[in-house]
C-alpha cells in the first residue's frame, strides 16, 4: 500500500460539534511483535482505546464526549442508555455522569440468560453501581430502545430533564467520536511512517466502523476497515453499519462519501451468539495475555482478535502487509467471565 495522500476537500470540521474531553487521547499505536513473530503472518499494531480512561477506559469514552456534551446542552440532570447486562457502554455512561454530576438509569438486557452470579454482579455490573448508577433489568428480545423511551417518560413526568442515548452510544452523535479517532489514526500512521493495509476490529452497534468509515474515506485515506461481527449476521452487521455511516457522513457535510463497497464485516467468529464467547475468543484472550500482556474482552475485542488471528491464518493478511487492531476495550468483563476461564483451566 502507498504511504497516505489526504484529500483536502473532503476536510471534515468536528469543532462545530459540542464537545466534553475527558477521554485520555490520543491512544498510543504500537506494535504487537511477539503476535506478529507467533503467526507468522503481517506485521500487526493496535490502537490502545483500551486506554482511553475513565472507568478502566475503552470505546466509547470517544462517542461520550460528544453525546454527553448535548445531554449537557439541554441541561439534563438525568442520563439513561442501554446495554447487555456487561454493558462497556453502560459502565463508561455511568463513569461520564458522575463526573459531570447528572445521575445516570441503566436498563440491562439479558441477553446471554445466564445465572452465574459473577456475570450478573461483578465485572461491568459492579462498576455501574460503584459510579452510582441505578438499574433495571430486562429479559432478551425486546425493542431495548424503546424500553428506555418509555422509562425516561416516567422520569420526565416526575419533572427530570432526562437525555438518552441508544445502546453503544451508536447514533451519527456518538459515531462523531471515531469519526475523530479516524482523524488522530491518520496522524499517527503518517508520523510512523507505515503502510496500512487494513483496520481491524470487533464491531457490534455499529457506531466505533460506521465513524471510523467515515472519517477515513472523508480523508481519503485509502485504508480499508474491517468489522468482525459479534452478534448478528453479516447481512445485517453490513446494513446497520452502512445506514449510520451515511447518516454520520450528512451530519458532517460529506453525504456522498460513503458507498456500499466500503462497509464489509466478517461475521464467522460470532460463535454461539452474543456474550457467549467461542473457543476462538478464548484462544485470542489467553494468547494476547500470554505474548503480549494485553487483556481482551470475552464480548467484543476477544472475538476481534480471534477474527484478525483466523483471518491470518488461513492467508487473507500475509507477510509484507501492514494491519491495525483497534482495541475497543471491555476487560473489566473478564471478572464476569471468571467461571469460564477456571473451568478450562480444571480440564
Amino acid at each position: 500500500m502507498t504511504a497516505i495522500k489526504i484529500n483536502r476537500k473532503h476536510v471534515m470540521n468536528l469543532s462545530k460539534f459540542p464537545r466534553i474531553r475527558l477521554a485520555h487521547l490520543p491512544t498510543p499505536l504500537e506494535p504487537l511483535r511477539n503476535l506478529s513473530a507467533e503467526l507468522g503472518g503481517p506485521e500487526i499494531w493496535i490502537k490502545r482505546d483500551d486506554c482511553t480512561g475513565l472507568s478502566t477506559g475503552g470505546n466509547k469514552a470517544r462517542k461520550l464526549e460528544f453525546l454527553m456534551a448535548e445531554a449537557a446542552a439541554v441541561k439534563a440532570d438525568m442520563v439513561m442508555t442501554q446495554g447487555a447486562t456487561q454493558s462497556n457502554h453502560a459502565r463508561q455512561t455511568a463513569a461520564f455522569a458522575a463526573r459531570l454530576g447528572m445521575k445516570c438509569h441503566l436498563l440491562l438486557e439479558d441477553r446471554t440468560k445466564s445465572n452465574n452470579e459473577q456475570y450478573r454482579t461483578n465485572g461491568n455490573v459492579l462498576l455501574d453501581h460503584l459510579h452510582g448508577a441505578t438499574t433495571e433489568d430486562r429479559p432478551s428480545g425486546l425493542d431495548m430502545n424503546a424500553e428506555l423511551e418509555a422509562v425516561a417518560e416516567k422520569f420526565r413526568s416526575k419533572s427530570q430533564t432526562v437525555y438518552t442515548i441508544p445502546g453503544g452510544g451508536s447514533n451519527p452523535t456518538g459515531a462523531l467520536g471515531y469519526v475523530d479517532c479516524a482523524f488522530e489514526l491518520v496522524g499517527q500512521v503518517k508520523e510512523m511512517n507505515l503502510a496500512v493495509d487494513s483496520v481491524v476490529h470487533a464491531t457490534g452497534s455499529a457506531g466505533t466502523q460506521a465513524g471510523l468509515v467515515t472519517g477515513l474515506k472523508g480523508l481519503n485515506s485509502g485504508i480499508p476497515v474491517l468489522g468482525i461481527g459479534v452478534r448478528v449476521p453479516r447481512e445485517q452487521q453490513e446494513a446497520n453499519v452502512l445506514k449510520l455511516a451515511r447518516e454520520t457522513a450528512a451530519k458532517v457535510g460529506l453525504p456522498d462519501i460513503v458507498h456500499d463497497e466500503d462497509v464489509v464485516a466478517n461475521c464467522d467468529y460470532v460463535g454461539p451468539g452474543y456474550g457467549l464467547p467461542a473457543d476462538s475468543t478464548i484462544e485470542a484472550i489467553r494468547m494476547l495475555a500470554r505474548i503480549e500482556g494485553i487483556l481482551l474482552d470475552p464480548v467484543y475485542s476477544g472475538k476481534g482478535m480471534a477474527g484478525l488471528i483466523g483471518l491470518i491464518r488461513e492467508g487473507t493478511f500475509k507477510k509484507g502487509q501492514t494491519v491495525v487492531f483497534l482495541h475497543t476495550g471491555g476487560s473489566t468483563a473478564l471478572f464476569g467471565y471468571q467461571s469460564l476461564f477456571t473451568e478450562q483451566e480444571a480440564a
